[in-house]
């Protein structure tokens, strides 16, 4: 196995838990979540985040899908053009964009904020900020999976 190769086997090895672990994310809290009362959600919310926050599957998988490529991607320079590079090259982006700036720059300041609403008395626009939450999860949700699949298809190419 190359170094590219098992790069490539490592960032598919990140990418793959991660992905599952967002669309269990939408496609099944989410619909419970969007069922809630503000008390309600606010509550599930601060149980949950006390502990997804702090998870070290989450800084491993999130490591793991930035640092992997880049091997692969020095690995692959002298074949810039060539499909395992470039499929690794928007991958990567994907996962800088759609994991990284996603989460440091909208969704932790928005924990912050919907953690801060007194379940006994929620903001008159509590609901728009479920809203945020749930399409910033998607965002996060449909770069890992293209970056997962991306990534896949590098793996293949080498």
């Amino acid at each position: 196995m190359s170094v590219a190769e098992g790069a490539l086997a490592v960032a598919v090895l990140f990418a793959g838990p991660w992905s599952g672990l967002l669309a269990m994310l939408t496609t099944i809290l989410h619909p419970m979540l969007a069922a809630m009362d503000g008390r309600g959600f606010r509550l599930f919310l601060g149980s949950f985040l006390s502990f997804a926050r702090k998870a070290w599957f989450n800084y491993a998988c999130s490591i793991g899908m930035g640092v992997a490529p880049i091997v692969a991607l020095v690995a692959l320079w002298d074949d810039r053009s060539g499909a395992a590079f470039i499929l690794t090259a928007i991958g990567w982006v994907l996962v800088i964009l759609g994991v990284y700036v996603v989460a440091n720059v909208w969704k932790e300041p928005h924990y912050d904020v919907m953690l801060s609403w007194n379940p006994e008395a929620m903001p008159p626009d509590w609901e728009r900020g479920r809203r945020r939450y749930f399409t910033l999860n998607w965002i996060n949700a449909g770069s890992t999976w293209a970056a997962f699949a991306l990534f896949l298809g590098a793996l293949q190419t080498v």
